[in-house]
């Protein structure tokens, strides 16, 4: 066989006759497929493990036989502009999912792939979106509060158990466990921020195309120097929120745009 056809066994799983007789090939090509092959094995089997460590709070309560348990994250509290986005989601008893985990410490490329596999396998999602003025009327703590209760009582079916990242919340009939830094220790979790954070991205670069002068696509909302000279420059849109300094100081000024295209959440699905 040639190295091509060699690599391609590789690829697709080969019997442990074919590994064997491989490891007495003495052509270098050969020996470094090999060395790759079983690095790759390493790395999953090391992936199989970190993901059922992910599982840890949902096994506890599995075992014990609870099978509805969701998980809760946000996104975009601290941006200057945009919404809030809070996601739920309750995960089979069964799941994989490689490479699943805190979606900030993920790329774009990966979160968008996540999230697609998400929600192929996930029993339930719920997604709610929070605009600045809600966000301006309750704090951003009390509507990430009041947004995490909808998305978890409006899971269907209704989980039992709810672990959401480090926020504390009471809701009948459903037990709450708060996880500090949970969204890289509860695989339920890590999947409510892809969503929650790829829908919100998503929802950021929709406003660019509306407000290209903020660069919304870039940043996000965050307060980068281009934002902040953008809101200098031209004034907060309706889509920052005036309880944030330094918006809040900038407010005497007049706002652009008329909001919103009813289109962008559309094209989101």
């Amino acid at each position: 066989m040639n190295i091509k056809e060699i690599k391609e066994i590789l690829q697709n799983n080969p019997t442990p006759d074919q590994v064997n007789g491989l490891k007495t090939d003495e052509r270098a090509g050969v020996q470094k497929l090999l060395s790759a092959y079983f690095k790759h094995l390493e790395e999953e089997a090391k992936e199989v493990l970190r993901f059922a460590a992910m599982l840890t709070f949902e096994k506890k309560y599995w075992q014990q036989g609870i099978k509805y348990v969701a998980g809760c994250d946000e996104a975009g509290r601290g941006p200057l502009a945009g919404p809030l986005v809070v996601a739920a989601v309750i995960l089979p008893e069964d799941i994989f999912i490689n490479g699943l985990n805190d979606s900030k410490k993920i790329s774009a490329t990966k979160r968008d792939i996540l999230y697609t596999e998400v929600c192929a396998k996930a029993l339930s999602i719920t997604v709610n979106i929070v605009g600045p003025k809600d966000i301006d009327e309750h704090n951003i703590y009390q509507a990430t509060k009041i947004s995490m209760e909808k998305c978890l009582v409006n899971l269907k079916p209704y989980p039992q158990v709810a672990l959401i990242d480090a926020m504390p919340e009471r809701i009948d009939n459903m037990q709450i466990e708060s996880l500090v830094h949970g969204d890289s220790r509860s695989a339920s979790i890590a999947a409510a921020s892809i969503i929650a954070k790829v829908t919100r991205d998503r929802i950021m670069i929709e406003l660019d195309k509306q407000y290209p002068q903020y660069g919304f696509a870039g940043h996000k909302g965050y307060g980068s120097q281009k934002h902040m000279d953008a809101i200098t420059d031209f004034g907060p849109t309706i889509w920052h929120r005036r309880s944030y300094e330094p918006i809040k100081s900038l407010c005497l000024k007049q706002d652009i745009g008329k909001g919103v295209d009813e289109n962008i959440l559309k094209t989101l699905k």
